[in-house]
């Protein structure tokens, strides 16, 4: 999927009302007028920084929603209901800088070899849980292959050699990242 730079402001923009309204702040937003692209059904995660800190990340993996409706769900749910964070404030909502991950459809990874750090997502699947980790997760890290595996594993509850198994399936994906400050104007 190809969104435009007027695609991703109003994406940024909805998440950014769809956040303020939920803390009222702002009215609740409107749906956004745009490219095919933001009606096209996708996953995507929204992830909030504090202070250049993680304050929040929360999305769907695969494709449930029109990516507009997507993104005005888990952007509330970043700020509210990430269980690793307290909700956020309205005082915090002010400071906080809003990125947004559209994730391509998953391909199932045959050989490990296949994985490249930097450019793909993974998500690691034992059947009775998952984990999933945004491909910059790894570049911000310094992690290589092996390190991205074992920390994906772990997010998903299991043993961090877990993606060695014959009865967990590893996915690859990639994503269009872009966030408030990334964007011209």
């Amino acid at each position: 999927m190809q969104l435009s730079v007027s695609d991703k402001k109003e994406l940024l923009k909805l998440a950014r009302a769809s956040i303020g309204s939920a803390l009222g702040e702002c009215e609740a937003p409107k749906k956004p007028e745009g490219g095919q692209g933001l009606t096209d059904l996708s996953g995507a995660f929204v992830t909030l920084h504090l202070h250049g800190e993680l304050r929040g990340c929360i999305g769907y993996i695969e494709a449930q929603f029109p990516l507009y409706s997507t993104i005005e769900e888990v952007a509330q749910k970043a700020a509210l209901e990430d269980p690793r964070f307290a909700p956020l404030t309205s005082e915090e909502f002010r400071h906080i800088e809003i990125e947004i991950s559209v994730l391509s459809p998953l391909h199932k990874v045959a050989d490990v070899d296949e994985i490249h750090v930097g450019t793909h997502g993974l998500v690691i699947d034992a059947g009775y849980t998952r984990g999933l980790l945004l491909p910059q997760v790894a570049v911000e890290y310094g992690w290589g292959r092996e390190q991205f595996l074992s920390h994906t594993a772990r997010k998903a509850g299991l043993q961090a050699d877990a993606w060695k198994r014959k009865d967990v399936a590893l996915y690859t994906f990639t994503s269009d990242v872009f966030s408030e400050s990334g964007l011209p104007g």
